[in-house]
């Protein structure tokens, strides 16, 4: 693992971690008053089954039906964080490339693993867009997430598509896709694209990021190479009980409303930092995740006297691709979103002192 750089094993949960309750938590995408009173009592009612060993199948059934695919093209994982360890532990892979800037424990797994990993960073004077003659034609593993975390770009389908060769893995990390209204340009389902690879998270439209649960969507091929990297059971019984909970035809209307939500308070987000543009505050546009990214002027003070105010949001320099310059917000309701604002205008007028 190299250790120059930005720091690839910073999250979100840090900047809220030493916070305690009395922080406002921008920082982590995790939806807010989230897992569901339906959802905790189903997660509930599993526990009595715990006494005997997870039994992953009614829950991969259910996964494979929610994308219209067969089985033996879902492997359920422990969160899309252990997908990437199996991707990078158990593909044969010669020039790995990641497309920048995006979550960056893809990265880190395949450094853990003893790849030498190339990099992709996309410009914020292009608006983030991707360029697949940008990827280098030997590249045999390119990761890329939709929508991108933290940019919150949404890439169009048919433009990473084009991404894919023979012989390539092509892996996009779609753990915010549930959140686009209408999960338009998702690849998740599709098999007319060679060598891809979709992952997949519940713990972010359903609040389950301390009970870990993900999948992969895969050429069955693909799926037992990684199935073989994986523990034996993997997966705990209160994570296959929501993971097929939340692939249900309730889950998925709630989820749907759910983004049409996140899209309405977002712009409603959006407006508010526009007002902050005298001020040298950019926001990185259009956004489509339930996360935006900003740049402005002394943004590590700012990020400091936010904290100071309530506020926790997440730094940007830990993405290859960006500098100390940026933060990342995530999007919260109109409520939450006003105080926010009074309090960025008291720290920005801070930090300038």
């Amino acid at each position: 693992m190299r250790t120059d750089g930005p720091d690839l094993r910073h999250h979100g949960d840090a900047e809220v971690r030493d916070g305690g309750t009395a922080l406002v938590d921008l920082a982590v995408n995790v939806r807010a008053d989230t897992p569901p009173r339906w959802l905790r009592e189903h997660l509930t009612a599993s526990l009595a089954g715990l006494a005997a060993y997870p039994d992953g199948r009614a829950a991969r059934a259910a996964v494979a039906a929610r994308h219209g695919l067969p089985v033996e093209r879902v492997l359920l994982t422990a969160g899309a964080a252990e997908a990437f360890v199996l991707l990078a532990r158990a593909l044969k892979v010669r020039r790995p490339v990641v497309v920048h800037p995006q979550f960056t424990e893809p990265e880190a797994a395949l450094r853990d693993a003893g790849h030498s990993v190339d990099r992709v960073v996309l410009r914020a004077e292009d608006g983030f867009r991707l360029d697949p003659a940008a990827v280098p034609e030997d590249a045999d593993l390119v990761v890329i997430g939709n929508p991108t975390n933290p940019t919150s770009v949404l890439h169009p389908a048919k433009t990473i598509a084009r991404l894919a060769r023979a012989g390539r893995t092509l892996v996009v990390d779609e753990a915010f896709m549930d959140a686009v209204p209408g999960e338009r340009e998702a690849l998740a389902g599709r098999r007319d694209v060679p060598g891809l690879v979709v992952l997949r998270s519940l713990t972010k439209t359903w609040g389950l990021a301390g009970l870990r649960i993900g999948y992969v969507l895969a050429a069955p091929e693909t799926v037992a190479e990684l199935e073989r990297a994986q523990p034996l059971w993997p997966v705990s019984t209160p994570a296959l009980a929501a993971a097929e909970v939340c692939v249900s035809p309730r889950a998925l209307a709630e989820a749907a409303h759910a983004a049409h939500r996140v899209a309405a308070d977002r712009a409603h987000l959006i407006a508010g930092l526009r007002e902050f543009a005298p001020d040298g505050l950019l926001v990185a546009e259009p956004a489509d995740g339930p996360f935006v990214l900003v740049r402005l002027p002394r943004a590590v003070a700012v990020r400091r006297h936010l904290r100071d105010l309530g506020f926790a949001v997440r730094r940007g320099d830990t993405f290859p691709g960006l500098g100390e310059e940026w933060l990342r917000l995530a999007v919260r309701d109109r409520t939450t979103v006003n105080s926010f604002l009074q309090a960025l205008d008291r720290a920005m007028t801070l930090a300038d002192r």
